[in-house]
């Protein structure tokens, strides 16, 4: 089990490329990017916010 977020830091944390804001999703310890369809890894609770550490979402996948 990886090591909650600090929510201080969520709050100002934005996707590296568009700088919009970012969506936690706790069970898959990922933040979410919705316009870019990206999902960038959360080890430890430390986020990874590097494009080349992200996940890209599928056309299928829900980005809520």
């Amino acid at each position: 089990m990886s090591a909650a977020v600090d929510p201080k830091l969520l709050e100002i944390l934005v996707c590296p490329l568009c700088k919009g804001p970012l969506a936690y999703r706790k069970e898959a310890a990922e933040l979410v990017c919705r316009p870019d369809r990206l999902a960038y890894p959360v080890k430890d609770g430390i986020p990874v916010m590097l494009e080349e550490e992200a996940r890209k979402l599928p056309p299928e996948e829900e980005v809520a």
